[in-house]
């Protein structure tokens, strides 16, 4: 049966909005009323949250091969569950083993469930022909923060974090199950057997800089979501100024995919992924030079190239090695940056606390500036043409 590419595509980014909401952007709101019912530390919450995000990383290669060999539906459903259980054990949470517990159950399902998954599954469906795709997803959950975080606080007010959690849940069963599995299609069997093996040659150091550059970025977009407000205000700006920069960092984010999606569309993978890292350096640069006055241009710098490199996170390994094995390999290219993105807030914020902001800046700059230069040594292969049953 012939499938709408704008449905699956529809499904994936709102049951992709729903499991980040509900997973990576809960402790931003959740954290203070936990803590303060269960009488523990912020410190020991986020400890668990970084430990979901390790149990992420690790389990992102079996994710990705599972999908590769049966496609993702059946796999984003069963995360559909994971999620439901997880947020279901933090609802009931009485003291830190139980929230623990479901912070690893929670990981769990963000090891399976989030973008590595969507994009495996859409790259199943149209292999190389997957990237139009991957921008749409990207755009639907460009909103997530946007739309989780004002919910969940209202949620919260309205019922309390534990019938919060349960809401989540909730919504995880009614709306986000039945869309994966009724909107997603299975995999057509051995659909990408016809594309050309990828040489073994130059693959594992590919793969080794590709993973770097992941890395660097997702550190340096973990810590600013983090420490963003606090490091414009030591730069002089005032509590007004970080908030508004705050703020308009999701408008440009979703801007840039919609420029990807219009103006980049034709162009290399690889063109994009290079903008998307060379445009945080040129921000920090700005904002050593000139501090506050310019936080409003280094909000709108960072945040196009956050949403860009999102894209370039599912485009970029297709466009160098192909839909086979797609699954298994983007599961590996994140697992050391999901690692890193648990160590990022604590890192960025004893170096802001330490040296300084300027101080942390040229550390980002330089990360993003080496994923920037590292780019250039990879090369993508001339696009094929994809042979697929969906349509």
């Amino acid at each position: 049966m012939a499938v709408v590419r704008w449905q699956v595509v529809s499904a994936l980014g709102t049951t992709q909005t729903l499991a980040w909401a509900s997973s990576y952007y809960v402790p931003a709101v959740f954290a203070d009323p936990i803590c303060e019912d269960l009488h523990l530390s912020r410190t020991w919450f986020f400890a668990m949250f970084s430990v979901a995000l390790l149990v992420s990383g690790l389990l992102g290669p079996l994710a990705g091969r599972m999908i590769d060999r049966s496609g993702g539906r059946d796999v984003l459903v069963a995360t559909n569950l994971m999620f439901a259980a997880g947020l279901a054990l933090l609802a009931v949470a009485t003291g830190p083993i139980t929230l623990a517990l479901a912070w690893l159950v929670i990981g769990a399902g963000m090891g399976f469930g989030l973008y590595e998954a969507a994009f495996a599954t859409v790259a199943g469906l149209w292999g190389r022909q997957a990237r139009s795709a991957i921008t749409g997803i990207t755009l639907f959950a460009g909103f997530a923060s946007t739309i989780g975080w004002p919910l969940s606080a209202a949620m919260i007010d309205a019922f309390g974090w534990r019938g919060a959690c349960f809401a989540w849940a909730a919504l995880h069963i009614v709306i986000g199950l039945p869309l994966n599995r009724f909107l997603v299609p299975k995999a057509p069997p051995h659909a990408h057997l016809d594309e050309p093996a990828v040489p073994t040659s130059g693959i594992p150091w590919a793969m080794i800089v590709l993973a770097g550059v992941f890395g660097a970025t997702w550190f340096v977009t973990t810590a600013f979501a983090a420490h963003m407000p606090r490091l414009l205000e030591a730069l002089g700006a005032t509590p007004a100024q970080a908030v508004l920069a705050g703020a308009l960092m999701g408008p440009a984010q979703v801007a840039a995919r919609i420029g990807e999606f219009g103006l980049l569309r034709h162009a290399s993978a690889m063109i994009s992924a290079r903008l998307a890292a060379g445009l945080h350096p040129v921000g920090a640069g700005l904002l050593i030079l000139f501090g506050a006055p310019v936080a409003l241009p280094f909000a709108l710098l960072h945040g196009a190239g956050n949403g860009l490199f999102t894209i370039a996170r599912g485009t970029l390994p297709l466009a160098m090695f192909g839909a086979v094995g797609y699954g298994m390999r983007t599961g590996w290219l994140a697992a050391p940056a999901r690692i890193l993105q648990g160590a990022a807030p604590l890192l960025f914020g004893l170096v802001l606390d330490h040296g300084g902001p300027r101080v942390a800046l040229a550390i980002t700059g330089g990360l993003t500036s080496l994923a920037f230069l590292a780019l250039f040594w990879l090369r993508t292969p001339a696009a094929k043409p994809a042979t697929s049953a969906i349509v």
